[in-house]
């Protein structure tokens, strides 16, 4: 285990360099990745007898088909770019002007205008674009899979739906098949995950280092994201970043507090990285200039042995049900302000499945088995009801054939562990 101690030697810093690398060093067979995860998907939609899928989520675009575009914004505006999905077929209707994004990508066999049938776009007539958009996807699906074909939809806004169903389509939720897809990382996608948390290992670096009684936390988090940035990735998910008393309750996103001394600073990555993989990994940090305080410290032990304890009874064939119940339980003080849950997949973005704590899993819990090539977050937050300060750690990890292997490598806190 690797620990940081940041109130010793500076010159230990300069390890850090050992991160700042071209994240695409790994030489990734993007032609790979792109064929597997494609093939997950048709694969799953066939397994439910899925003729077709209408993807409007930017990250299951990109999964499906490695094309991207304004990812962000097109979250936000919905039929803007919308990808149709058959067992031969990947139409992308793309965002007006931008046509020419998915030249050379294999993955698409037709790049078509999408007809925006939001209300920011139609105004007073987006009743009536609605009715458009639905006429027009109807003649591509009676085109490409025929009448009344069962139709996998997300993410659309409800009149398009209603129209698209009163053409005589089976609508159903696109979500699951698109989920189990996801799940199940193949080795070469492993090698883009890899690379996408080497490079956020060294934003994290670059964050540690700038920490200082003084700074603000809107100064702090900007120093993560121009890194991300800078190492070609797409973006910080969330700006969870705080400290001092603002670390308690979790949840409180970085604002223009000035860190204090000798304060807890934590941070949770949530960053979309190399490749459009997502690496999500927690630290806290101690501000200095002087030594952590008892409480900090059992905070922060008191953290580091959840997450590892549940780190060490995760192995392949697992139920979900199992880990709850084999899962650390939380002290009695702390189960208050806990994370809303154990831990979770991960792959573009946060994803199937949720593991739960044995006390939430009777209301909140699911079923399912931990399979090899499952990528998974172990989380832990530590802080008492009304408490001063809490701490927020999390790794990163895959589930083999044999048991798990840690992904994410940014050491923790020495003199917090002491």
């Amino acid at each position: 285990m690797t620990f940081f101690d940041w109130h010793g030697d500076q010159e230990q810093a300069v390890g850090f360099a050992t991160y700042d690398r071209d994240p695409n060093a790994e030489e990734v067979d993007v032609k790979a990745v792109r064929a597997y995860r494609i093939g997950r998907v048709r694969a799953e939609m066939a397994a439910r007898e899925i003729d077709a899928c209408i993807l409007s989520d930017a990250v299951n675009i990109r999964y499906a088909t490695d094309t991207r575009n304004m990812q962000v914004f097109t979250a936000r505006n919905e039929a803007s770019r919308y990808l149709l999905l058959t067992a031969k077929e990947a139409i992308l209707y793309e965002f007006t002007g931008c046509m020419h994004l998915a030249d050379g990508i294999e993955t698409i066999t037709e790049v078509r205008p999408a007809i925006t049938a939001s209300f920011v776009a139609a105004g007073d007539q987006i009743a009536e674009r609605e009715k458009a958009w639905a006429a027009a996807m109807a003649s591509d699906l009676n085109a490409l899979v025929g009448p009344k074909a069962t139709v996998g939809m997300e993410r659309l806004n409800a009149g398009a739906i209603i129209a698209l169903g009163a053409a005589g389509f089976n609508l159903v939720d696109a979500q699951e098949p698109l989920e189990r897809a996801r799940a199940i990382k193949s080795t070469e996608e492993l090698k883009c995950v890899r690379a996408s948390l080497r490079a956020t290992e060294a934003g994290m670096a670059s964050l540690r280092a700038a920490i200082r009684p003084g700074i603000t936390e809107n100064q702090l988090w900007s120093v993560m994201h121009q890194a991300v940035i800078a190492q070609n990735g797409d973006y910080c998910e969330t700006r969870l970043l705080s400290s001092g008393n603002r670390t308690n309750p979790w949840f409180q996103e970085s604002s223009p507090k000035v860190i204090g001394e000798n304060e807890l600073v934590a941070f949770d990555t949530d960053v979309v990285g190399c490749f459009g993989y997502y690496s999500d990994f927690s630290r806290t940090f101690h501000a200095g200039p002087g030594k952590p305080s008892p409480a900090q410290r059992d905070l922060y032990k008191t953290a580091h042995e959840q997450v590892h304890y549940n780190m060490g009874i995760l192995y392949p064939g697992m139920s979900f049900k199992e880990y709850a119940d084999a899962a650390w339980n939380i002290p009695e003080k702390y189960h208050a302000n806990r994370y809303y849950l154990s831990s979770h997949g991960v792959g573009m973005t946060g994803e199937y499945p949720y593991l739960y704590h044995h006390a939430d899993y009777a209301d909140a819990g699911y079923d399912g088995i931990l399979e090899p090539g499952m990528t998974i977050c172990m989380e832990s937050y530590i802080g008492e009801e009304n408490g001063p300060e809490g701490v927020k750690l999390e790794q990163q990890v895959l589930i083999t054939e044999t048991g798990i292997e840690l992904l994410s490598e940014f050491p923790f806190e020495e003199d917090l562990m002491r």
